[in-house]
């Protein structure tokens, strides 16, 4: 594995700034980050005092998913359950805060950091932004159902299955055209666009926000049982293949067991 790397917090103002600090693996989630991000969304969750918190990544990429070396260590579906457990946790949290979310996107926004983007209330995106998940001929793992669910609203129907199913990538000119950017513009007018929209949240009525944010979450707060499903795929020999062949750099094998 690569140096381990942060999720870093900075408050300036009404403002909370939470960076993904780990540019030499493209801010690819350890265990440990994901603690951090829960650690943070505590720490910010006691907070009456915010008016927008602005994710982004370090060094020309958002999050590039989950460090795939992590997985090396799961044994059967359990660790599986467990894993996806522990995203979804991290996601609620993350959809929980007390202020709008924006998540200020250049580079990769794929599986795990998909996942992130989705949970914001906003994205900004610059044109050679990256979306996907390519599980199907990479690692062979799944996601629970309250990610593709979310995943579905911020996307549509169609979308993620071509992400999901084809393991298709989108660009973000072609996401902001879907809805699930609040805009696309060129790298060197993203902060000057985030400024912008950060100012509009600090200055919105804080309950009208407020109360558009829980409804939102009320109407998406219900997702089916899948930890059979999530089992059944993370204790197959094709996702111990997939994790194998992905850190030896080859194509995997696919046995269908």
């Amino acid at each position: 594995m690569s140096e381990p790397g942060d999720v870093r917090l900075r408050i300036d103002g009404p403002v909370a700034h939470v960076t993904f600090d780990r540019p030499s693996a493209r801010n690819a989630m350890t265990f440990t980050m994901y603690a951090r991000l829960g650690e943070i969304c505590d720490e910010l969750s006691a907070r009456d005092d915010l008016g927008a918190v602005v994710f982004r990544g370090a060094g020309g990429a958002f999050v590039a998913g989950t460090d795939i070396s992590e997985f090396t260590a799961f044994k059967d579906g359990a660790d599986g359950v467990a894993y996806e457990d522990r995203i979804d946790a991290a996601m609620l949290a993350l959809t929980r805060l007390p202020a709008p979310t924006l998540a200020v996107i250049d580079g990769a926004a794929v599986g795990g950091g998909l996942a992130i983007a989705a949970a914001c209330d906003l994205r900004i995106v610059t044109p050679n932004a990256k979306f996907g998940v390519p599980i199907a001929r990479t690692v062979g793992n799944c996601l629970s159902a309250a990610n593709i669910a979310r995943l579905t609203r911020a996307f549509g129907d169609g979308p993620v299955r071509r992400i999901l199913l084809l393991s298709e990538f989108l660009d973000g000119e072609t996401v902001h055209g879907l809805g699930f950017a609040s805009a696309c513009v060129a790298a060197d007018q993203l902060q000057a666009e985030a400024d912008r929209q950060i100012a509009r949240l600090c200055e919105a009525a804080p309950l009208t926000i407020a109360a558009c944010r829980e409804i939102f979450g009320r109407l998406s707060a219900h997702a089916p049982d899948d930890r059979d499903i999530i089992a059944r795929v993370y204790g197959s020999a094709d996702f111990r293949e997939g994790v194998a062949a992905f850190l030896d750099k080859r194509k995997p094998v696919w046995l269908g067991r």
